[in-house]
């Protein structure tokens, strides 16, 4: 209520100059005229509904530095690599298609495949983000026809009241799907993954925020609902274990993402990672060769990534960027036979289109976005995530503070946004000489390397052969290869 108090102040004091302009003296006029102004003011703050910040502090919210409209433009954000790498544009460009691309996600043993957009709401959990801020999402993704990604914090009502369609994503606490001792329910969860709005399935292994640790969701944003939604006490600090108690090796993973996607009827099922060693990622694949069977997708997420609320010392120090994971990745999977079966998205660092056609250039087949969305639902980059005092009313479970963001008009903004963003990635595409993703190879991104030295991807990457990790691999994969052990993901070191 303090964020309520200037208004209040300006409105009784409003009241109280007029009163005394009346009845005492024509001069309390000087004072009553910028008082009624400014409570007058305060009141449109408190109604309108394009500025979360100023409905939520009417008044005091505009002493905040900078100028909103700025922060509210997510496309605006420039969080590419920094100027030195460019887009190859074409003498003879292309006609850009009506509609944008869509990538279908499905292999051969997946029986619901699904249309994914080129970028999507990247996984935010509710409990981190606010019911209204997941809701607004939710909305956003059904007017644009995106995904939204539950994050590993369970599948809420919020997620489901907006009609978008979801990929419910599956973290070590099993939220949504746990059982009392904290494992996996899997009758829990065949049962929400039949829900029409799930289109895909995604089990977390790690996340560029936090590498190598749990998720923490902080006492103080443990409400009543979300409490019930993750099965924990309410105003406790949720610490998701590290690691996976259903699964040990990678051979295991393998044969638990095949059973999830038979409990999910089918539906696309895959996993998420932010990449460490190389020769863990490719005893995972060597595992999938073993065994025959493939995830639908996997989601690299880059060392950089996280939307403020991961632990300082984890950013950008733990795990590979994005654009080495992404490389890793897709040579993996192209060289073990498996990337015809297997999609690739990008979790981390995109905002424009060209960052989207940047990411599709190092392997991706489609990207998601977190921090953009937040700053499109309105976010001002407070850095309060963790302390449940956001005051866009977005990473709060406060209901007088959720109240500042409107959900119909910011589902609108997220779905303005999303569609700016890939109209602008088809466009640049278009420039380049390519109307589908497909087109594009690593010779279209170039980064300057010297003063008068410019080299392609194509060029400072090695780029793996089909099949080439089976038929024999090169010297420089050879041994990650031979060291690769289906049945152990090892120690994490030696490995590139």
């Amino acid at each position: 209520m303090l964020r309520y108090l200037t208004l209040l102040v300006v409105v009784v004091a409003a009241a109280g100059a007029t009163a005394a302009a009346r009845t005492v003296s024509p001069w309390w006029w000087c004072a009553a005229g910028p008082l009624l102004a400014s409570a007058a003011l305060g009141c449109r703050d408190l109604l309108q509904r394009r500025d979360p910040v100023l409905r939520g502090h009417p008044l005091t919210g505009r002493l905040r530095g900078g100028p909103a409209a700025v922060r509210d433009r997510a496309g605006d954000v420039d969080v590419s690599a920094g100027g030195h790498e460019f887009l190859v544009p074409s003498l003879r460009p292309a006609e850009p298609p009506e509609e944008p691309p869509v990538v279908r996600v499905g292999g051969p043993d997946c029986r619901q495949p699904y249309d994914m957009a080129l970028l999507n709401v990247s996984g935010m959990s509710y409990g981190a983000l606010s019911p209204r801020a997941v809701l607004a999402l939710n909305q956003g993704a059904r007017l644009g026809r995106f995904a939204q990604d539950t994050g590993e914090g369970g599948l809420s009502e919020h997620h489901l009241r907006g009609g978008g369609d979801l990929v419910w994503e599956i973290g070590t606490g099993y939220f949504g799907c746990r059982t009392g001792d904290g494992g996996f329910d899997a009758r829990e969860f065949a049962d929400k993954a039949a829900l029409p709005e799930v289109k895909c399935v995604s089990l977390k292994l790690s996340q560029g925020a936090a590498p190598g640790g749990g998720g923490v969701l902080p006492g103080v944003k443990v409400s009543a609902g979300v409490a019930r939604e993750r099965g924990v006490p309410v105003g406790g600090t949720v610490v998701s274990p590290p690691r996976h108690r259903v699964f040990s090796t990678p051979r295991e993973l393998v044969l638990f993402l095949a059973r999830l996607r038979e409990l999910a009827g089918g539906k696309p099922v895959g996993f998420k990672l932010c990449v460490g060693s190389r020769r863990e990622f490719l005893a995972v694949c060597r595992a999938m060769v073993a065994e025959g069977v493939a995830p639908d997708f996997v989601v690299v997420d880059g060392a950089e990534g996280g939307t403020g609320a991961a632990p300082a010392e984890y950013a950008g120090r733990l795990g590979m960027p994005l654009t080495e994971g992404l490389i890793t990745v897709h040579n993996a999977l192209v060289g073990a036979g498996l990337r015809d079966r297997v999609r690739i998205g990008a979790s981390g660092r995109v905002a424009t289109g060209p960052d989207i056609v940047r990411r599709l250039v190092q392997g991706a087949d489609y990207t998601n976005s977190a921090r953009a969305m937040m700053l499109a639902l309105g976010c001002v980059e407070a850095r309060r995530c963790h302390t449940g005092a956001c005051p866009a009313g977005i990473t709060t479970q406060d209901p007088l503070r959720t109240r500042a963001l409107h959900v119909t008009e910011r589902s609108r903004r997220v779905h303005d946004y999303q569609r700016a963003a890939v109209r602008g990635a088809v466009r640049v595409m278009a420039a380049m000489g390519v109307r589908e993703p497909g087109g594009l190879t690593p010779a279209h991104l170039v980064r300057r390397t010297g003063p008068a030295t410019l080299r392609s991807y194509a060029e400072l990457y090695e780029w793996l052969e089909p099949g080439a990790l089976l038929a024999g691999p090169p010297p420089s994969w050879a041994a990650d290869w031979k060291a690769a052990d289906p049945d152990s993901f090892g120690r994490g070191g030696g490995g590139r």
